[in-house]
């Protein structure tokens, strides 16, 4: 089976044009908390070519490739999710950009933009961003979010523990002239970088980038004491209130950042609180790895197997079975705890493989 999706191509499958038949009508994502799902994080692979200390082991061990959903599965799925209501798909990993071809999902989820889909969009840690910026631009993507946790380099080179700096400055500055939105990520941690948060936020807003603050999540062994990197947001917004003039913004974006504006660097700010103010009441999200394991929550350990059914005799009926299925054990917030030395992360699994 090919790795590319062709243009344009008839469906692999009979039946998997029955889930992007209009005609079909098939009903909207709607949980058991009655939160209508229309965003959909779908992650191409688990690999990066970083090692963030708070992501994974420097020794990481990522799936074989023969595990992966191909490009033309992963298509089939994300238009499944189309014709379920789905507006807003962010691809993810892993890094995305890592994937051979990947831009050739793009391109085709692309042709969907201004019909049954509003936005196509992309989280990266800007390593290879330069390179691809133009053409994410031309198959229709208008922002992307880039990882970026501080701006010196021997730091960077410490936190991520790869010298990558230089290349992901540079494919920020090519999003910018590609004409991408970009939103810089910067995880708030503890004795690493909280020093350089103010730093960080100015020199984004004087680029003309938002930038969004992210308390650490405790997912997958790391090699390192969570609690150790566990820096509140409160705390952090409460030293910035001493510095600059937070206004409450009314900006949403479809993912969980609450923002404010900041008067004195015209720019915003978004924090992202899995801990310390839980977003889970406006959820309107599911998340499927690039193996095909749909997760209703990134902090539960429920999931389907939705690759298990793409390659059934019946997917129309087994796809359609499995997403109920998420969406009848989606639960109704995620309980995360950074409050015991030495716990067990709360899920095995680590972030690369769930895509954030």
């Amino acid at each position: 089976m090919n790795d590319a999706v062709p243009t344009p191509r008839a469906p692999r499958k009979p039946d998997l044009i029955l889930l992007r038949d209009p005609a079909a009508a098939p009903p909207p994502l709607v949980d058991g908390f009655q939160r209508r799902i229309t965003y959909l994080r779908l992650s191409v692979t688990d690999r990066c070519d970083l090692r963030c200390s708070y992501c994974m082991p420097e020794r990481m061990t990522f799936l074989p490739k023969k595990d992966v959903l191909t490009l033309e599965e992963l298509y089939d799925l994300a238009t499944g999710f189309i014709a379920r209501g789905v507006t807003k798909i962010r691809i993810t990993g892993g890094e995305p950009l890592v994937r051979r071809d990947i831009i050739d999902l793009f391109t085709a989820l692309g042709r969907r933009l201004g019909h049954d889909l509003a936005e196509l969009t992309l989280t990266t840690n800007g390593t290879q961003l330069a390179g691809h910026a133009e053409v994410l631009a031309k198959a229709g993507v208008r922002r992307v979010n880039v990882s970026l946790d501080t701006l010196d380099r021997a730091r960077f080179a410490a936190l991520t523990r790869r010298d990558s700096l230089p290349q992901v400055l540079e494919g920020i500055a090519a999003a910018k002239a590609a004409g991408l939105k970009v939103k810089l990520n910067a995880v708030a941690l503890k004795g690493v970088n909280e020093d350089e948060l103010p730093d960080l936020i100015a020199w984004g807003h004087a680029q003309g980038h938002d930038v969004t603050l992210i308390e650490v999540m405790p997912l997958g062994d790391v090699e390192e004491e969570r609690l150790d990197q566990y820096l509140p947001l409160d705390t952090v917004r409460a030293r910035l209130a001493e510095r600059w003039t937070l206004t409450e913004s009314a900006y949403k974006t479809g993912g969980p950042a609450r923002y404010v504006d900041i008067a004195e660097t015209g720019g915003r700010l978004g924090f992202i609180t899995p801990h310390t103010g839980n977003f889970c009441e406006g959820c309107n999200r599911l998340r499927v790895t690039a193996t095909g394991q749909l997760y209703p929550c990134l902090g539960g350990g429920e999931q389907v197997d939705l690759r298990a059914a793409l390659r059934s005799d019946d997917p129309k009926t087994n796809l359609a079975a499995a997403l109920g299925e998420a969406l009848r054990i989606k639960p109704e917030k995620h309980n995360f705890r950074m409050d015991t030395r030495g716990a067990a992360p709360a899920l095995a699994r680590h972030m690369s493989m769930t895509g954030g």
